[in-house]
């Protein structure tokens, strides 16, 4: 009785401690679980057993042991590169380098690298200043992208023997310093005001010109204006004479003609005139002087023109004499003193005329 009361109390001592040792300590020992996108490193005794895939897993208690869980996502890492520039400025060029730990290569990543993140900055350094020695500030500027490609292939190639690929990198921006940022600025600012005063100029130019062909075409019509207005009154006073010469009075038609021609001068004068005042002669025998002068030069004219008419028929009929010559130039110069004599009339009326349009003006000052 007594040796079967002391194997109960064994047999629920080891239940005890196996219960324990099951829903204890030792069940966290034993069963373990991986998250998606993550792997864990198994190692029995510090000596690589397995790589534990995501879910449930097992490992013998006390004698195997797990690694922090090693991501299988993309991860970026961010590098601040300081460097100088061909032409001596200093930089400072911001890289965004993201990279993932191959499923397959695992084990490559966790024990050959120690610090990966340390791995890549040394290589971004070396790639970025590398290519930035041999660059100018404003070559750099344009070959951002041929500097990631470059940092990228470098990465590519170095990083893949330790587990790693290297999905992208991205040279964010290249910043200089901010007194050689003012200096770019004020040179950009001087360019663009520069391009600004030559389009004004341009355009002031042509204004300009389209002004000057426009005037040019304006007093080019107004001549044309102007000789056809000559030309209508020439054909005008031209008709007229022909219809006085029709009607009879083929004599006094010059001196009818002039008359209506004074009138239509005063006439215009008075419409036209910057004065408002116009000083004519006080009686009608002013008038009549300056007719009178006009009607005796143009007698004067016509019977200058008879006489060398008359004389070019007797020349016709016979020989001329001596006489005759002499004669005919004699005619010949009173009919040129007669012109001359209708020309100084004119003269004296347009005289007159200009005298009168003086005297106005300054009376209205």
């Amino acid at each position: 009785m007594e040796i079967l009361g002391g194997s109960v109390i064994a047999v629920v001592i080891v239940v005890v401690i196996l219960a324990i040792l099951l829903f204890g300590k030792l069940r966290t020992s034993m069963f373990f679980t991986v998250k998606t996108q993550e792997n864990v490193i198994v190692e029995r005794f510090g000596k690589f057993k397995k790589v534990a895939k995501p879910g449930l897993n097992f490992k013998m208690p006390l004698v195997e042991t797990i690694s922090k869980p090693i991501s299988l996502r993309v991860q970026q890492l961010e590098v601040n590169i300081e460097s100088k520039t061909s032409d001596n400025v200093f930089v400072t060029v911001p890289v965004a380098v993201q990279y993932v730990v191959e499923e397959d290569n695992v084990t490559d990543a966790y024990y050959k690298l120690a610090n990966s993140e340390e791995q890549i900055r040394s290589y971004v350094f070396d790639t970025v200043r590398s290519a930035l020695s041999g660059l100018t500030l404003d070559t750099a500027f344009e070959s951002k992208d041929d500097i990631a490609e470059n940092v990228e292939r470098r990465l590519s190639e170095s990083m893949r023997r330790y587990g790693f690929k290297i999905v992208s990198t991205l040279v964010t921006d290249i910043t200089p310093d901010s007194k050689v940022r003012d200096s770019m600025n004020s040179i950009n600012a001087a360019q663009r005001d520069r391009v600004a005063a030559q389009s004004l100029a341009e355009a002031d130019k042509i204004k300009r010109v389209t002004q000057a062909q426009a005037e040019s075409e304006a007093m080019r019509l107004h001549g044309e204006g102007v000789a056809a207005q000559r030309k209508a009154i020439a054909q005008g006073i031209a008709e007229q004479y022909s219809k006085l010469q029709e009607v009879g009075i083929d004599k006094t038609a010059e001196q009818l003609l002039m008359m209506t021609q004074y009138f239509d001068t005063m006439q215009n004068v008075a419409q036209e005139g910057r004065s408002n005042v116009l000083f004519m002669p006080s009686n009608p025998g002013g008038l009549g002087d300056i007719g009178a002068e006009i009607r005796t030069a143009l007698f004067a004219a016509n019977a200058s023109e008879d006489a060398a008419n008359t004389e070019g028929l007797h020349g016709a009929t016979g020989p001329q004499s001596y006489g005759q010559s002499v004669s005919k130039s004699a005619k010949s110069g009173a009919k040129a003193d007669a012109k001359a004599q209708a020309q100084a009339a004119m003269r004296r009326t347009e005289g007159a005329l200009r005298a009168d349009e003086d005297e106005s003006t300054i009376d209205e000052s």
